[in-house]
């Protein structure tokens, strides 16, 4: 069986899963203009965040990162993340379960 949907179908904001399952854990995450995400974190995981369009500023730690649209980031869920969105703003992100904690 194949589910065939567009992003656009993901209507949840600021977080949409697209699995009802979730391990691995995927959401596209919508943000308005100037819509900053608090710090927090994912631990026992690795996040993969695909801009999809807009831009975002990703605060990772106590580092900043400027993302354009089409950028993918690979991080540890172990740090502190901050998304902040420049512009409207839509992503991708998955969260894989590295086996540690998860």
């Amino acid at each position: 069986m194949v589910d065939i949907t567009t992003i656009d179908d993901l209507e949840e904001t600021p977080h949409a899963e697209v699995f009802e399952r979730r391990e691995p854990r995927t959401v596209r995450l919508q943000l308005a203009a100037e819509q900053r995400i608090p710090r927090h974190q994912h631990p026992g995981t690795s996040i993969v965040l695909h801009l999809l369009e807009g831009q975002l500023e990703l605060t990772l730690d106590d580092e900043e990162y400027s993302l354009s649209a089409g950028d993918l980031a690979r991080f540890s869920g172990d740090r502190e993340i901050s998304p902040y969105a420049i512009e409207e703003s839509s992503a991708v992100l998955i969260f894989a379960p590295t086996g540690e904690d998860a």
